[in-house]
């Protein structure tokens, strides 16, 4: 086992993952921009290094400064988190030249899973069903709109290299292709630095299902069920929960096999989650694999009962996978909601700013993981996640009752924030029947909110 982990991460995953470490006895070095000098993940840790300016691309971006770091205190390894260096496969084949070990999968599967096509064609070979769609990348606007017109509208135009919602646009007439082609491409070029553009059939209502996967060295795969991450605003995911209402026992046992497949053909290492959408005829198809830990790993951590970080350290560290696919056992219900240093009310705008008070919710069945304290300042150059709230009881509706208690606990002074939006989410009637929750429930949810309330 390692004796001493860098962090390559801030906010509440880097805490998450410092926290494991040192369940684990391992050392904890944590990397922080100028911004995050004061912030709680550089309190924890062992030692902390200053990697830059607090601009990301000079910092947390900064590959080369952060292999440095790791090679200065001594680490044996990276943990990249979420964001950031954690799907870049450049960053991944650095450090392996450095001798450090990388806590993800090789740098050849998250270039193969990065690379949106060739994921496509990979999980077609492993006999994952896919979205109808273009073969490859599409040339331009012509090529899509020929292809659109073959396979009938509407169409989806995604970012090859794309995630996070990013360089994707839905396209629903031959005349909006011109001009969604042109602004998904611009967006992918600007946040991937690659502006190819491939083409998929879009699903009306679907739901978006993800089936949390882990893999050893040694080719053992297994699965932990899966998170139904359908709540989402323009691609983002706002709220999480497992297991899915829309799923019986024998679409999820078909889903998580599915998902097993596709990561054993891969010869994946590590954890991952493969996501599917699931239509309206209960038919699915392979969207995307992320290659590294997800924001809603705690809801699935709460639903089995075991710790993925912990689990993804010892499988980088060449460990056996300690458990068999029938000793991972869902239990109960679990719901995640991130909370966002947001304000609803002005079009969910990014408020940073100080925290004069904070208080977390607390009880049996709830978990707080945030690097908020009182006189923390949250800066504006990064994500405006700021906490997450998990709640878990033995069914749905205990679950979505026991969350509404938490965040009515929850007690953030100084800035606006996004709670008071989820606990509106709770209450609605639509969500807490479940059935009819997709991946545009949130569209629907802000025309009822703001026709009986005026604007949020």
């Amino acid at each position: 086992m390692f004796r001493k982990i860098l962090v390559a991460n801030r906010g509440e995953i880097a805490v998450r993952v410092i926290r494991a470490c040192h369940e684990m006895g391992i050392e904890a070095v944590a990397v922080y921009s100028e911004a995050d000098r004061d912030a709680l993940h550089v309190r924890l840790a062992d030692e902390a290094v200053c990697v830059g300016p607090p601009q990301s691309r000079n910092s947390y971006l900064n590959a080369s400064s952060i292999i440095s770091a790791a090679l200065v205190t001594g680490a044996e390894a990276i943990h990249p988190g979420y964001g950031f260096l954690a799907e870049n496969d450049s960053f991944a084949e650095a450090c392996e030249q450095s001798n450090l070990v990388f806590i993800g999968p090789t740098p050849e599967t998250i270039r193969l899973m990065g690379d949106k096509a060739r994921a496509r064609q990979a999980m077609m070979e492993a006999g994952v069903p896919v979205v109808p769609g273009s073969d490859g990348v599409v040339g331009d606007a012509a090529g899509a709109g020929a292809l659109a017109e073959r396979m009938g509208y509407p169409v989806i135009l995604k970012a090859k290299a794309g995630g996070g919602g990013k360089g994707m646009r839905v396209v629903t007439a031959p005349e909006e292709v011109g001009a969604a082609f042109a602004m998904a491409q611009a967006e992918a070029e600007s946040a991937f630095g690659n502006g190819e553009i491939y083409l998929e059939k879009f699903l009306r209502r679907p739901r978006h299902i993800e089936i949390q996967v882990a893999a050893d060295v040694y080719g053992n795969v297994r699965h932990f069920f899966e998170r139904d991450c359908s709540i989402q605003r323009r691609h983002q995911k706002l709220m999480e929960e497992s297991p899915s209402p829309a799923l019986d026992p024998a679409t999820r046992e078909k889903l998580a096999e599915t998902a097993v497949q596709g990561t054993a053909r891969i010869g994946y290492r590590g954890l991952g989650t493969i996501e599917f959408l699931l239509a309206t005829d209960g038919g699915f198809y392979f969207m995307e694999m992320n290659t590294r830990l997800q924001v809603e790993h705690p809801v699935t951590e709460m639903v089995t009962s075991r710790d993925l970080v912990r689990l993804q350290i010892e499988l980088a560290a060449g460990e056996t996978m300690p458990w068999s696919q029938d000793e991972i056992v869902l239990s109960g219900h679990a719901i995640e909601c991130r909370i966002n240093a947001e304000d609803p009310k002005r079009g969910f705008r990014p408020v940073p700013g100080p925290i004069r008070f904070f208080h977390p919710p607390g009880g049996g069945g709830v978990r707080t993981d945030s690097h908020l304290y009182a006189g923390y300042s949250v800066p504006p150059y990064y994500d405006s996640l700021i906490a997450k709230i998990i709640a878990w009881d033995w069914d749905r509706p205990s679950c979505i009752r026991r969350m509404s208690r938490a965040l009515e606990e929850l007690v953030i002074e100084g800035i606006p924030t996004t709670a008071t939006f989820h606990s509106d989410v709770l209450a609605d009637e639509e969500f807490r029947e479940g059935l009819e929750v997709d991946t545009g429930f949130l569209e629907r949810f802000l025309e009822r909110q703001t026709g009986a309330n005026g604007p949020l």
